[in-house]
């Protein structure tokens, strides 16, 4: 663990020539405004310890990286019963996918692709109003990372807001397969809240620590969720967390990650520790390109990788 500041220091050399590289999303208004020659990256030790390098301190637009979150929140309202309505299988579809929830008849293929979180989300809300669900999410994450200052940026919300056309179209379907429950105005509201999370990485890496540290918060001493719960969503994250590209990271890094189009990749070493990187550039499908290979190297230089170094 001495050597990981070394480590973070010698990857950021490394990446340095290449900064910039990759597309912001530009079909966000917002998101297209963001400089792309941002790196950061940070790691929280299960023991506590925080390694930063870069632009780790920056908040940013965490986008479906707030899935994971969501997620948890959901799993802990319904259980198992969640998965009646979404499925656990990676999708090798696009992100927002049409053709594959209709030939599925209105069930998404897992939770980290849009219609499956816009699913997850519409089970968090039961008995809330959206400003009240909004408020739960804000209110756990603040708690996660032990951080009162994060906060949700209303000027991506509302870019999302004004030109989320696929999404309605996803939260319409389903709605129209009785698989929302609430109207689609009110889940959508909700979801592109959630997607405007601001966070940098440490805090980030901070507030999903639980997930490397067997369900509890080892900076706190809270338990957030149990070891099996811990493990399952590290699974998902695994197979599904990368869009159509889970595959490819699964093979270049070897950790239960899960990405978002504002350039943020979240990462869990199981058993050491929770990471994050932000380079706001994105590759082909919709992850950060100089993520995953900040990524791919820390998992060479420390052995992390789940499948042995």
């Amino acid at each position: 663990m001495a050597d990981l500041q070394a480590t973070l220091d010698s990857i950021y050399s490394d990446i340095l020539p290449r900064i910039g590289e990759g597309k912001v999303a530009d079909y966000i208004p917002e998101l297209a405004k963001v400089d792309p020659r941002h790196f950061g990256m940070a790691i929280v030790t299960v023991n506590g310890q925080v390694f930063r390098v870069g632009d780790a301190d920056i908040s940013f637009s965490i986008q479906s990286i707030s899935k994971v979150f969501m997620l948890t929140l959901a799993l802990g309202k319904v259980g198992e019963g969640l998965w009646k309505r979404v499925g656990r299988e990676p999708s090798g579809s696009a992100f927002n996918s049409i053709v594959q929830l209709e030939h599925e008849s209105g069930i998404p293929r897992n939770p980290f692709i849009n219609a499956g979180a816009i699913a997850v989300t519409d089970v968090v809300m039961a008995g809330h109003a959206p400003r009240e669900a909004i408020g739960e999410l804000l209110r756990f994450v603040r708690y996660l990372a032990d951080d009162e200052s994060i906060t949700i940026d209303d000027k991506v919300a509302r870019s999302e807001t004004q030109t989320g056309y696929r999404n309605v179209a996803l939260a319409n379907f389903m709605r129209a397969y009785r698989n929302l429950d609430h109207p689609v105005d009110h889940v959508l509201g909700v979801y592109f809240h959630q997607c405007a999370l601001s966070m940098s990485c440490e805090q980030l890496a901070r507030a999903g620590l639980f997930l490397a540290a067997r369900g509890s918060n080892p900076m706190t001493g809270h338990s957030v969720v149990s070891p099996k719960r811990a493990r399952r969503i590290n699974a998902l994250m695994l197979t599904c967390g990368h869009y159509d590209g889970s595959g490819d990271f699964a093979y270049h890094v070897g950790l239960p990650g899960k990405s978002g189009v504002g350039g943020g990749i979240f990462a869990v070493a199981p058993g050491i520790a929770s990471i994050a990187v932000w380079s706001p550039g994105l590759n082909k499908v919709g992850n950060s390109q100089l993520g995953a290979v900040a990524l791919e190297m820390l998992a060479a230089r420390t052995g992390w990788s789940v499948f042995g170094d």
